[in-house]
């Protein structure tokens, strides 16, 4: 066992997204043989991130800036007839990058590997259904999730939940098959994602 400080820093990462104990414990190791400064800027850092960031009022990405609504909801450049949903925000930037994609975003906040009540609850469904029925202004929204099981299990719930309430004339769009089964968007290459985006049905 290692020393009781050691051990709740240990678990305390091992909450982090894709951290087992053994990955943790190399962070705690490597914190301890850094030195004082830069433990210092660390910890200052964390506590910025804190005070600074904020989560746009519409879309739930996080920026640093004025005003509720992040740059991309501030743009009047940006197709206000497209809306895309992304479970995560680094999908809504690896997107962002293609530059082929004009239009808003909403992000879910996650996927469910089961659609049980209580997973789906924890996805900003409500909130979704809200920006919708809101701005009748969205002509078509696209669902891009990973085309992982959680993914797929999530686009299909969203889709036959959305194609229920929307109103003629506005469709409901996924990304083509451009990714591949399995993986995710976070790791795909732009032109992957340039593709995808162009091959939505």
């Amino acid at each position: 066992m290692y020393p009781a400080s050691i051990q709740k820093l240990i678990e305390k990462f091992s909450k982090f997204p894709t951290v087992g104990p053994r990955t943790a414990a190399r962070f705690v190791f490597y914190l301890l043989r850094i030195s004082k400064e830069e433990i210092e800027e660390l910890i200052k850092l964390i506590s910025e991130l804190r005070q600074n960031i904020k989560t746009c009022q519409f879309c739930f990405n996080p920026f640093e800036g004025e005003g509720e609504l992040c740059p991309i909801c501030q743009d009047k450049t940006r197709d206000k007839s497209l809306l895309c949903i992304v479970a995560s925000e680094t999908d809504l930037q690896v997107i962002e990058k293609t530059k082929k994609y004009k239009g808003l975003y909403f992000i879910l906040g996650g996927t469910v590997s089961a659609l049980k009540k209580e997973d789906i609850e924890k996805l900003r469904v409500k909130e979704l259904q809200e920006r919708i029925k809101n701005h009748p202004e969205f002509q078509e929204i696209i669902i891009a999730t990973n085309p992982t099981p959680d993914g797929e299990a999530t686009a299909l719930y969203l889709e036959r939940l959305l194609k229920k309430n929307l109103p003629a004339g506005r469709q409901v769009t996924r990304l083509g098959r451009g990714l591949p089964v399995g993986g995710e968007l976070e790791y795909a290459d732009e032109e992957t994602l340039k593709n995808a985006l162009e091959g939505r049905k």
